[in-house]
């Protein structure tokens, strides 16, 4: 590491040569730097690039003593890639991943041509990182990560290693396993079905195998892009439809329906009226059966997109899957049923 206000000090192979008189390929041949008592980089063991302490290297040049360098861990030290990982317990490779974090890429500086992060900003980004703590996820506690931030972290564990596992997301992310199943599911599936919006000759298999997923981890998920790709197909007839009950005045958004995989091959959507005495509290899409009503704008679906029966607030409306969204609204309105919601 760059012990902390001795970056100024910092020289490469390059720069010694340089102070050498000498070309960099002509000082490597020579091994100048492997000589005995020569000075120990100051990068990592293992780095590509060698890194030294100007210092020492004018003391050795000049037969003075080697000063030590200090010894002490401070804030402003700065650490490279393989350094940073190791602080924070993780592999090089995850580090990779998130050094993209705006916290340490604002804080990224490169010495030598290569990066480093202060130590102080590493412990910084390690407090507020979701994941395991050092003592580990205690039994029955909850994820650490809030749904809405799943995806968008467990999707650059995915770039850097597509065979990536549910555990491993588990132990980087401290979420609990089938959570980690299930992000992965839906990043996997998406992806496939990107390709195979691109490529419609391709299979799901023959997707998974592009982006070089395992045979043995995307059973479900080639079900499941199947089914993402039908959502996306049926996207434009569900916009329309919102914006027909916008038009009604009976939802205050013309916000598409969200889109829903109670199974992994099946395909709903939901719309909550939340506009002035609409019909119902909600809407319920199925590519199985077309629209029906639902009693609650927060729980408008059944468990695992079971089929309700009819009654109490729940009706089947119009005929087939897709009908046009103005006989969609007669049928809602031919009910006489309004809701006070």
């Amino acid at each position: 590491m760059i012990r902390a206000g001795r970056r100024h000090l910092v020289r490469t192979l390059a720069d010694l040569a340089a102070q050498q008189g000498v070309q960099p390929q002509s000082y490597l041949n020579a091994g100048h730097h492997k000589a005995p008592g020569f000075p120990a980089p100051v990068s990592s063991p293992r780095a590509r690039v060698r890194l030294y302490d100007g210092d020492q290297v004018d003391a050795y040049l000049t037969g003075a003593p080697v000063p030590p360098l200090p010894t002490e861990d401070d804030d402003d030290d700065l650490l490279d890639r393989r350094e940073a990982a190791a602080l924070i317990g993780v592999s090089p490779r995850s580090w990779d991943v998130y050094k993209n974090h705006p916290l340490l890429t604002e804080h990224m500086s490169e010495v030598g041509g290569v990066e480093h992060w202060p130590r102080g900003i590493i412990h910084q980004y390690q407090a507020a990182r979701p994941g395991k703590a050092a003592a580990g996820r205690p039994a029955h506690s909850g994820d650490q990560v809030p749904r809405d931030q799943l995806l968008d972290l467990t999707a650059p564990l995915l770039d850097a290693d597509p065979a990536t596992s549910a555990a491993a997301v588990t132990e980087e992310l401290g979420v609990h396993r089938n959570t980690a199943q299930e992000a992965l599911l839906r990043l996997r599936a998406d992806r496939m079905a990107d390709l195979m919006h691109t490529d419609p000759s391709l299979t799901p298999d023959q997707a998974a195998v592009a982006l070089g997923y395992p045979a043995g981890q995307v059973r479900r998920a080639t079900v499941r892009a199947q089914a993402v790709l039908r959502a996306r197909r049926a996207a434009p007839y569900l916009a329309d439809v919102a914006q027909a009950l916008h038009r009604q005045g009976w939802t205050t958004t013309a916000a598409a329906p969200t889109v829903h995989h109670p199974a992994d091959d099946v395909v709903t959507a939901t719309l909550a009226l939340d506009g002035t005495t609409p019909p119902t509290p909600a809407l319920v899409w199925d590519e199985r059966h077309g629209w029906r009503t639902a009693t609650s704008r927060r729980h408008p679906l059944t468990k695992g997109g079971a089929l309700p029966p009819e009654g109490e607030g729940i009706r089947y409306l119009a005929t087939g899957t897709t009908p046009p969204p103005d006989t969609l609204t007669a049928a809602l309105t031919s009910s006489g049923d309004h809701h006070e919601v």
